[in-house]
């Protein structure tokens, strides 16, 4: 077997005899055998790499013949083969007879030999009708045989027709000397070692240059995460319903639009350094509205819009520290602030679905860092039962149908109510979001009209996740133990919207949390 090195050595040979391959496919082997051109090919490419050759490529056609166009160019043809098989003189031979000694040759010969003339019939048997003839399919197919063409171009057609020859692409090669042409083969490196590194052999080394040009394995495609699969569902839902989603790609938040903003006191457990990261540097912020900045500090401590406030001395220097959000609230305050800004109220619908960050400790069903869905609707008008009424119908197209609302609290809500489904393979009500709507004291300062109500409500992304797709263990969805098998395999997401099984299931873990 002739291998790779073995055809690099004879094409330096022959280069340095020749001084010039004009066509690798005139080249012999020592045993007068030609070249495979898949191998010359990988073996210039080395050369090339090298730069010790070129080449280029030289296409052509050659015409060869099928396994039954070798039969006929040694044996002759089926035509041919019946004219033979008949004898000389008026008795002729029977068909029966002439298929048993010919077999499936006869049927196919008999046509032919009828089409040229070549013999006729006489009752129930074949007789000559010439005295002799000229088998023109052997010639033409030896003379493809030996050139690899035909000079009539009919004949090719026809004998291609017969499936006897057929047209083949042939790629050879015309090579020339490289700049760096020699009879010896230096071996390159491919990687630089750390052998190479500690010895100062890389500054000498021969290294193989690399082939952009090469094709390489595709590359597999992107998958998308389980979160964002089920993340999509919730986003055609919201848009289906005419929401448009809130920009959320600012995670550090002031804890003004975080908290002061939402009419949360400064002396709320949330707004510890036990439950809320703070940042360091930069660890505060002053870009806030200067009018509107007053008018919180003025409803915190002394009260206004029908409130009593908290009455407390209210710090800007609290206000100012920066913070990794710990609600995507935090981004509805600052939208409905702008659109109290608008000439003209105008009704909106918004949503988000983002990342917040909270100071928890993590276990199977906690991170400190997870996924808020987040709805409010504002509008003239609102009242508790369009909250009710909107959450049936938002929660009926995940697929619950059965709700009930708890009277609960919220800083930032009143009235405020926890959002409760029947679960049936528990027998109970378990709690699956919350909601409320926001205080005037919230949106007031913002100088939207007191005649202007928002309603909102949220959930986790995680849960329903976790669920949907069987995980246990939240670390194994988010953060260094995700199992990135998982990601790749998984199907996208569909909300079993007939039956709620899989809020079922939710409510059935959140139970479980409590």
């Amino acid at each position: 077997m002739t291998t790779l090195q073995d055809i690099q050595t004879f094409l330096l040979t022959t280069l340095e005899i020749q001084g010039s391959i004009k066509d690798t496919k005139t080249l012999v082997n020592s045993e007068g055998k030609t070249f495979d051109s898949f191998k010359i090919l990988g073996a210039l490419n080395s050369l090339v790499d090298k730069e010790m050759v070129k080449y280029e490529t030289i296409e052509g056609e050659i015409w060869t013949l099928t396994a039954e166009g070798k039969e006929i160019a040694d044996s002759g043809s089926h035509e041919a083969k019946v004219f033979e098989a008949i004898p000389v003189g008026k008795e002729g031979i029977s068909i029966s007879k002439l298929q048993t000694l010919l077999g499936e040759a006869a049927k196919i010969g008999q046509g032919k030999a009828f089409k040229n003339k070549w013999i006729t019939k006489n009752g129930d048997s074949l007789i000559r009708a010439v005295d002799s003839i000229v088998d023109q399919t052997r010639i033409d197919l030896e003379k493809v045989q030996s050139t690899g063409t035909h000079m009539d171009p009919k004949v090719l057609v026809e004998l291609k027709k017969r499936k006897l020859c057929e047209k083949q692409r042939i790629i050879s090669y015309s090579v020339t000397k490289g700049p760096k042409f020699s009879l010896k083969i230096e071996k390159q490196a491919t990687d630089v070692t750390y052998e190479m590194l500690q010895s100062g052999e890389w500054k000498e080394a021969n290294f193989k240059q690399y082939n952009f040009d090469a094709i390489s394995l595709p590359p597999s495609g992107g998958h998308l995460h389980p979160l964002m699969k089920v993340r999509e569902e919730f986003r055609q839902i919201f848009f289906e319903m005419g929401f448009e989603e809130m920009p959320t790609n600012r995670f550090v938040e002031s804890s003004f639009w975080n908290f002061d903003a939402l009419f949360q006191p400064q002396q709320h457990p949330a707004r510890d350094a036990h439950d809320t990261f703070f940042l360091k540097d930069p660890a505060s912020s002053k870009e806030f509205p200067s009018s509107y900045l007053e008018r919180v500090k003025e409803v915190h401590s002394i009260g206004g819009y029908g409130s009593i406030g908290y009455g407390y001395d209210w710090k800007i220097e609290e206000a100012q520290k920066l913070l990794l959000r710990t609600h995507t609230t935090a981004v509805s305050s600052f939208m409905l602030y702008n659109l109290a800004q608008q000439k003209e109220f105008k009704p909106v619908k918004y949503f988000s679905i983002d990342r917040v960050f909270r100071n928890e400790t993590v276990d199977a069903t906690h991170l400190a860092e997870f996924h808020q869905v987040e709805g409010v609707i504002a509008d003239r008008g609102l009242t508790l039962g369009d909250l009710i009424g909107f959450m049936d119908t938002f929660f009926e197209k995940m697929g619950v149908k059965n709700l009930r609302f708890k009277p609960a609290y919220n800083p930032y809500t009143e009235p405020s109510m926890e959002i409760f489904s029947y679960h049936h393979g528990l027998g109970q009500w378990v709690e699956i979001g919350n909601s409320g709507m926001f205080r005037p004291e919230m949106l007031e300062p913002m100088g939207l009209d007191p005649e202007v109500r928002v309603i909102a409500w949220g959930l986790s992304l995680e849960r329903p996740t976790m669920i949907k797709y069987g995980i246990d263990n939240i670390r194994e969805l988010l953060g260094h133990k995700v199992n990135l098998e998982l990601i790749e395999k998984n199907p996208i997401c569909r909300l079993d919207k007939k039956m709620g099984k899989e809020v079922y299931i939710i409510a059935d873990e959140q139970l479980a949390e409590e």
